[in-house]
């Protein structure tokens, strides 16, 4: 009942609600995001009153998107995260790093502007739709993670993700392929007809056509 509500127009003002009383209580699941980048009010995406999003201006985040509790969203160089992503709990998203600057600048470093500060990292991030962050995770600036893809939890990602990939450890290794993963749940008619991706099911079901016509896939 109070699902069938939220997807009405009333879901608007109900979103406004939650908004407001996520400053007041945490932690809190907060439906509803203003995207600045776009201006576009995402009414499914649900963002935990705890996480700390530095420079929302930056954040360009689609609908239907989860994050957890107590993450951070540093935006200053810009992070984008497509539809249908899921960040856990303690998941860190940078896009600048001095951790080399401090070091080669000494006292001096807060007198530089940050152009000019030497070891200085900044990256835009950009995270593929339906994705699914583990909880700890740590994605470093200017990497790209690709759609579909699982990043397990407290692995550290500092270079760039192919599409279907599934990651973990510190550096973070791919060690597997999410569609591998689903394979086992394409026989379901509700995930042929719901999975993100459909060139992936129109994919398997040619190999299935082939298989049962006894051709291989390139034959078929």
């Amino acid at each position: 009942m109070l699902k069938q509500i939220y997807v009405s127009p009333i879901g608007y003002l109900i979103s406004v609600f939650m908004n407001l009383f996520g400053i007041l209580h945490r932690p809190f699941m907060v439906y509803g995001f203003l995207n600045r980048r776009t201006n576009r009010f995402n009414k499914y995406t649900r963002i935990s009153s705890t996480a700390v999003i530095i420079d929302k201006k930056q954040l360009d985040i689609a609908d239907h998107t989860w994050v957890w509790h107590h993450s951070i969203l540093d935006a200053s160089n810009g992070i984008s995260i497509g539809k249908g992503c899921q960040i856990g709990a303690w998941v860190g998203i940078f896009t600048h790093g001095s951790h080399l600057a401090v070091r080669l600048l000494g006292e001096k470093y807060i007198y530089f502007e940050k152009d000019e500060r030497i070891g200085y990292q900044r990256g835009p991030v950009s995270i593929g739709e339906y994705t699914f962050v583990g909880a700890k995770a740590l994605i470093m600036p200017g990497v790209s993670i690709g759609k579909g893809c699982l990043i397990g939890a407290g692995a550290i990602v500092s270079k760039s993700i192919p599409d279907y990939s599934i990651v973990s450890g510190n550096p973070a290794e791919i060690i597997g392929d999410t569609r591998k993963l689903d394979r086992k749940y394409f026989k379901n008619e509700l995930v042929q007809k719901n999975y993100y991706d459909p060139s992936v099911i129109e994919t398997w079901l040619a190999e299935r056509t082939a298989k049962a016509a006894g051709e291989s896939p390139s034959e078929a």
